[in-house]
């Protein structure tokens, strides 16, 4: 029963971007359409290429602690599910709010589109948030 799931992440550090990236992908590879909605330090560090970053001495212990367990990290998976299918978007409105140009945001996203397509894409879909 496969269908669509939203992904709005609003912070990129290690633990959301995990949580996201591994029910992304997991999702993805289950067959749901799957689209990541950046947001806000989300966008940014997605933009920069530091999308998953332990930002706290918590984050980097569990990084640390989930690549001695072999768990690859967000950054990977999101690449991973993006190959499966899932895209990453964010709305137009959210770059100018947080300063990434166009040309930024075109190495680093698949599609930016207004809110109200944003908005439709939540029709009967599952929407988690981070």
């Amino acid at each position: 029963m496969a269908g669509r799931v939203l992904f709005f992440l609003q912070h990129g550090g290690y633990q959301p971007a995990y949580q996201a990236a591994s029910m992304g992908i997991t999702a993805a590879a289950l067959g749901d359409t799957v689209l990541f909605v950046f947001a806000f330090d989300s966008l940014r560090q997605l933009v920069r290429g530091d999308f998953g970053r332990p930002q706290s001495d918590r984050e980097a212990v569990e990084s640390a602690r989930a690549e001695g367990l072999g768990l690859p990290p967000p950054a990977t998976m999101l690449a991973e599910a993006r190959g499966l299918g899932a895209r990453c978007v964010a709305c137009d409105s959210m770059l100018r709010i947080v300063g990434v140009s166009a040309d930024e945001a075109a190495q680093a996203l698949d599609e930016v589109m207004g809110l109200p397509a944003l908005w439709r894409l939540t029709d009967g879909a599952r929407v988690l948030s981070f």
